[in-house]
């Protein structure tokens, strides 16, 4: 019987050891704060010249949004930080409010809005809790036949706030967490507006107006003018040992000057048809106005293929955000058309000395120069 009693007590004790071990156990560790939920809450603007078409997460950490002081901490007592993120997702939520709350035209300009940061992170203090908001977001035009690939970038927004709260539920967070949020776009809004009339990447159509380049005084270049054409007194260069009586080297090129107004990209291209007097000859005994003629005629196919590239820019319809692009690839077309065009002159008229094709030539060039309204 006292054997019996002894046990009992001592299965008693342990019990009761157990318990309270158990017990603290439970009491050390905290009680999940729950998410904080992110409140629909219309964003006071209603942009006129954008929407927003999609948003990305491109944050580092996704583990949480916010990182709060525990309740029971205190500015001796400095907790390790919880992590609590919005109901559903930190990034799920934030996507949502923004389709909830911000008015979407899809008439308007297509923006991305790229998520790069945003956190929550707190510190205990005397008597309660100071917490810090960061958000930092970029925005890019949609990629589009009119936009570069990958998009075109527009601005970025880095917003912050802080706040301080008791150590109660973490949904005291969320009206500064949704305010930060609502100014990303508020800026946005206000950003795009003033920039809308003159800012190349918001443009909405293109107009290009072309001019012929003319020099004041005339140096070593000379630029094609119907009143001014070639003269002997013009081949200036050494001659070298060829097999042909003389050689010229036309070319076309532009400078290009672009001014945005009221959302129009001024195009002014100021055409440049020209060839150099240091690189062009003529052998002696040569001189005559049967070969002048034919060298002119190579000035004139210059000018026949600018002409030509202004009437392909002037049928295009150019892309606001990329009409560098095509004017690229016609000035190369063109370019190339003009390189085949002298080569195909000089081969039928073998380089002036066949006269037939050298005179159908000539009624062909003044032809073609009429029709482009160069005479």
């Amino acid at each position: 019987m006292i054997k019996s009693a002894f046990f009992r007590q001592t299965l008693l004790n342990l019990l009761l050891i157990y318990g309270t071990l158990v017990f603290c156990a439970f009491q050390s560790v905290p009680k999940p704060p729950g998410d904080i939920i992110l409140q629909d809450e219309r964003i006071a603007i209603t942009p006129k010249e954008f929407y927003i078409a999609n948003v990305i997460d491109e944050r580092e950490n996704r583990a949480a949004v916010a990182w709060l002081v525990p309740a029971g901490a205190n500015e001796r007592n400095q907790s390790k930080l919880i992590p609590v993120d919005l109901q559903g997702g930190g990034f799920a939520a934030i996507k949502q409010f923004i389709r909830h709350n911000l008015s979407r035209n899809t008439a308007l300009r297509p923006v991305i809005a790229s998520l790069k940061k945003c956190v929550v992170t707190e510190s205990a203090l005397s008597g309660g809790v100071e917490g810090h908001v960061s958000l930092v977001m970029s925005f890019d035009l949609e990629d589009r036949d009119d936009v570069p690939e990958g998009g075109l970038h527009l601005t970025d927004y880095n917003g912050s706030a802080t706040y301080t709260r008791n150590t109660g539920p973490p949904q005291d967070v969320e009206p500064t967490l949704r305010h930060v949020l609502e100014n990303g776009f508020v800026y946005l809004n206000t950003w795009m507006n003033r920039q809308a009339a003159t800012n190349i990447k918001l443009a909405k159509a293109v107009k290009v107006t072309f001019e012929d380049y003319r020099e004041k005084t005339e140096g070593d270049s000379i630029y094609y003018s119907i009143g001014r054409p070639l003269t002997w007194n013009d081949f200036q260069a050494k001659t070298p040992n060829s097999r042909y009586d003389a050689e010229i080297y036309p070319s076309f090129g532009y400078d290009e000057h672009n001014t945005v107004n009221n959302g129009m990209v001024n195009v002014h291209l100021l055409m440049k048809v020209c060839l150099p007097k240091s690189a062009s000859w003529v052998k002696e005994g040569s001189r005559t106005a049967y070969a002048l003629n034919h060298e002119q005629r190579h000035f004139d196919i210059a000018k026949i293929a600018a002409e030509r590239f202004k009437q392909k820019i002037l049928s295009e319809q150019l892309p606001p955000g990329n009409f560098d692009g095509p004017v690229n690839v016609d000035y190369l077309e063109s370019y190339r058309e003009m390189t085949d065009m002298q080569k195909l002159y000089d081969d039928e008229t073998r380089h002036g000395a066949n006269e037939s094709a050298q005179a159908r030539w000539s009624v062909y060039i003044d032809k073609e120069l009429r029709k482009l309204g160069v005479r």
